[in-house]
Parts: structure tokens; sequence; C-alpha cells
């Protein structure tokens, strides 16, 4: 290389490309994530998806060995976006609990009144798979399980330590998934943080 050339900078922070084989995976994905959470898990086939993805069913099988291996990658790409959404309420908050309340409600809200809200995708996908070994169950177990912990550091955050306080926040998000149906983003937003903010304060 001539001392005229230059090399380009790379952040040592910047995901690398995806390859050809990782971006046909996430177009498989994307059609899938689309029908699952319209249709139901198991009411969508393999052939819908590949045909939505423009795929063979080659190459279908040899990302996805099984549709549930497709449900699990679905699930936990999910998982992946809730986690990021609560951690960045967090970090908004600057940890300030009734701050990151405040945030994470105001988006529930915003989502369960959403255009095309189907409900919690974990919830859905528990009531098809009740067999409690079964992977896809156990990608719901596991993040709804990571939900509740993190509740749990939130209300030790401000000195509770009855963990069934953490449950009770746990039901309140659940419920606020269904009322989206049948109300507005800033009243189930603020329903929410209410109900919150009274069953952190309730003397145990």
């Amino acid at each position: 290389m001539s001392s005229d050339q230059t090399t380009p900078e790379v952040s040592p922070s910047a995901p690398a490309p995806l390859g050809r084989g990782a971006i046909t995976r996430e177009r498989i994905v994307d059609a899938a994530a689309e029908l699952f959470y319209a249709q139901g898990l198991r009411a969508v086939s393999a052939d819908k998806i590949i045909e939505k993805a423009g795929i063979t069913k080659v190459t279908f099988y040899r990302h996805f060995p099984t549709k549930d291996d497709l449900i699990v990658a679905y699930l936990e790409r999910r998982a992946a976006w809730e986690r990021g959404a609560v951690l960045g309420a967090s970090e908004a908050a600057h940890g300030n609990a009734d701050e990151t309340l405040r945030i994470v409600s105001e988006g529930i809200g915003n989502e369960a009144c959403s255009a095309g809200f189907r409900g919690c995708p974990f919830i859905n996908a528990a009531a098809e798979y009740a067999d409690a070994t079964h992977p896809v169950r156990q990608v719901v177990d596991s993040h709804r399980a990571w939900f509740l912990e993190m509740l749990t550091k939130l209300t030790e955050s401000v000195g509770i330590t009855d963990p069934a306080v953490a449950d009770e926040l746990m039901m309140l998000r659940d419920g606020a998934m269904v009322t989206g149906y049948l109300g507005n983003a800033e009243k189930v937003s603020a329903a929410l943080l209410s109900a919150s903010r009274a069953v952190m304060a309730l003397p145990r």
C-alpha cells in the first residue's frame, strides 16, 4: 500500500457487518415474527413463512431444522428487545425507581394501544405451549424470570424487601397489556403508573 493511502478507522464497538447467511436468517425471523404475532404460533406453517421470506425450503431448514427452533429464535429476539427497553428506561431515569416506573409505564401504554397489538408475545406463547419443559416455554419462563428480577431490584432500591411487591408489579404489567385493547395509551400508562406507585407504597 502506498504512503498516500489511508485505512478507514473502525470503531472497536461497531458491530461487525452481517454475513449473507446471517442476513438470510434475520429475514426468516422477520417474516416469522409478523406472521406468528398476527396469527399465532401453531397456526402459521413453515410453508407460509417460506413464502413470505421468499426463500426455498432447503434454505429455511438449513437455518431452522424445525419450526420450534424458529419460534425460539423469534421469542429470544423479542426478549432481547424488551430487556434493552427496560434497561434503557433505568439508564434514562439514572436509577430513580419512580422515574423508571413512569418510563416503563408509558412504553407499555403506547405499545398496548398501538395498531395491530395482539397482546404480550410471551403470554400468548405460554397459552399455546403449556408444557413447561418445551423449549418455547423455557424461553418464555426465562424472560419472565428476568423481568421479575428487574422488578425485584427496583423495589429493593427503595427499601422494599417483600418479594410479593415485585410479583404484584408483574401482574399489573400483564393486566395493562390486556387493558390496552380497550383504552388509550395515556389512560393505560397513567393507570399502570398510579397502581404501581400504590403497590410500592402499601405497608407490608
